[in-house]
């Protein structure tokens, strides 16, 4: 089998580097964007050093954040087009243009650190505040890759294994860290009791997954709180029999908590009805916060990835803010979505809106790249 990112002599080099780093959501999109273009690719995956933050902060394009057998898979020949995502693979993008000349094309998914003209085109959602850039295209959801034919193969895969559990199941897809959001041992379990509530009333099931960014004591506390019929997934690193997708195909509603854009995005593209954890720390989140809850929040709110979250959302640029608040709205009130423990719409939640304008674009920049 070929290498992609290493052909055989003779054959033209891939024009297109996607770059790889260690959030799923992040790089299904950039995949999502490099698939739709119709044209070979090459992934590169980047693993990271303990000092990226600040070499990629104080020293513009470099690769002194990844390790070095990453950079060493970054050679001539150059490609036509990078398309990143992530603030760590930044500096690398901008390294390959330093080195390749101003012809590469560079394309970042979601909120770009460096200022936005350094890119020529950004791909981005109402969450981050860049819609005042002109070379900025804002979605109203992130990019995807669920299509029918992988839900439909990894249900065949999982069917036989999930045939125990009674309809209707309810897909509960667990985040957990991400800036300011913090999912603690109580919030886990007011998950695990808000989603029986949930199996309980319509008399179904649960189908859980974790994921790489959930604490490890989280699976613990929410299943400790079930009464309802339920199959666990824990995520570990390097588990190869992940159910993810087959519960996006076999589940006939899910929960999903709020942090996470992606799998809200990719429980929306189902079109089934879609509640949405509050992983917020305010007083009154939740159906089930309470005067007890507030030494949690004050204990959250003193953790250091909240602390540099809320510095970083009152100190730094306006471009570079997140407010996750705008895209539940949109769901919410496009009838794709509800609050757990709400009432979900009546009428079908609608197809997510069509992402094909940023493959044109995107073929817009490959196609003057090759005049």
């Amino acid at each position: 089998m070929n290498d992609p990112a290493n052909p055989p002599p003779g054959t033209e080099a891939p024009a297109v580097w996607v770059l790889l780093g260690h959030k799923a959501g992040d790089n299904n999109q950039v995949i999502a964007l490099a698939e739709s273009l119709g044209v070979p690719f090459a992934e590169k995956r980047m693993r990271y050093r303990p000092t990226e933050l600040w070499s990629n902060l104080l020293l513009g394009p470099n690769l002194l954040g990844i390790s070095r057998v990453c950079a060493g898979q970054l050679r001539p020949p150059w490609p036509k087009l990078v398309i990143s995502a992530g603030r760590r693979n930044e500096p690398v993008a901008r390294w390959i243009r330093q080195q390749a000349g101003p012809a590469v094309r560079l394309v970042h998914v979601g909120r770009p650190w460096a200022r936005p003209e350094r890119y020529d085109l950004i791909i981005s959602t109402p969450q981050y505040c860049l819609d005042r850039y002109p070379n900025v295209m804002i979605f109203e959801l992130p990019l995807h890759r669920i299509a029918e034919d992988r839900l439909e193969m990894a249900a065949l895969t999982w069917r036989d294994r999930l045939a125990h559990l009674p309809a209707p199941r309810i897909a509960v897809l667990v985040g957990g860290e991400s800036g300011g959001f913090h999912l603690d041992r109580a919030k886990a379990a007011r998950l695990g009791r808000e989603a029986d509530r949930l199996a309980q009333g319509l008399g179904g099931s649960l189908m859980i997954s974790t994921s790489a960014r959930t604490p490890r004591h989280a699976a613990r506390e929410l299943t400790a709180e079930l009464r309802s019929p339920f199959f666990l997934f824990d995520w570990h690193a390097g588990g190869a029999d992940n159910p993810y997708l087959a519960f996006l195909a076999m589940a006939d509603r899910f929960i999903v908590t709020g942090e996470s854009m992606s799998m809200l995005t990719e429980a929306c593209a189902t079109r089934r009805p879609v509640y949405i954890f509050d992983m917020s720390d305010r007083p009154g989140s939740g159906r089930e916060s309470a005067p007890a809850d507030l030494f949690g929040r004050i204990a959250n709110s003193l953790r250091y990835r909240a602390i540099t979250h809320r510095l970083a959302q009152h100190l730094a640029p306006v471009r570079m803010r997140r407010d996750v608040s705008r895209l539940h709205r949109a769901l919410i009130g496009s009838g794709r979505a509800a609050w757990l423990g709400e009432e979900f719409p009546q009428a079908p939640p609608p197809p997510l809106p069509d992402a094909t304008g940023a493959t044109e674009r995107v073929r817009e920049l490959l196609e003057s790249r090759q005049r």
